[in-house]
């Protein structure tokens, strides 16, 4: 933010809470992290979903439980994984008139690999198939590529 200028309380979580989203997204993409960067990224998840409890909708909370969710998948923590994809499935479900077609498929896609990370197969294909499912109903293309890439990408411990 620059010095000269200012914002209302709201306006600054929302700045705060895209900022933290970007460096959590930077380093998720990067192909080799430190323990710090990992340490960061963890941080940056919690820090943007945190602003965007302020500052947010009901959606920003359920995609950035995603983003929390995705992290400890890519760091290999199960526990925690599972913890915020249910979380995230969760919100999905209270919200399910607010959500877009797409939020429901990476609900399901954040439960799939976070069972899988856990070594939970049966589960993890229960989800993996739902989020197939709900990947394929939607209706912008743009976002179904993306969603198909991201499905097909990263660590499924064997499931895919």
């Amino acid at each position: 933010m620059s010095q000269d200028q200012t914002f209302t309380e709201a306006e600054a979580h929302r700045y705060f809470a895209i900022q933290f989203n970007s460096e959590a997204w930077h380093l998720l993409e990067k192909g080799v992290r430190t323990v710090e960067e990992d340490e960061r990224m963890i941080c940056a998840a919690f820090a943007s979903c945190r602003h965007w409890l302020e500052a947010g909708t009901a959606v920003h909370h359920q995609r950035a439980e995603w983003l929390i969710a995705r992290v400890y998948a890519v760091l290999g923590q199960a526990d925690a994984a599972l913890h915020h994809a249910g979380r995230c499935l969760e919100l999905t479900e209270e919200h399910a008139g607010e959500v877009q077609d797409f939020d429901v498929a990476y609900a399901y896609e954040a439960m799939a690999r976070a069972n899988a990370i856990a070594g939970q197969r049966e589960q993890a294909g229960k989800y993996l198939a739902l989020a197939k499912e709900a990947g394929g109903t939607i209706a912008d293309e743009r976002s179904k590529t993306i969603f198909d890439g991201d499905l097909r990408s990263g660590d499924w411990r064997g499931m895919r």
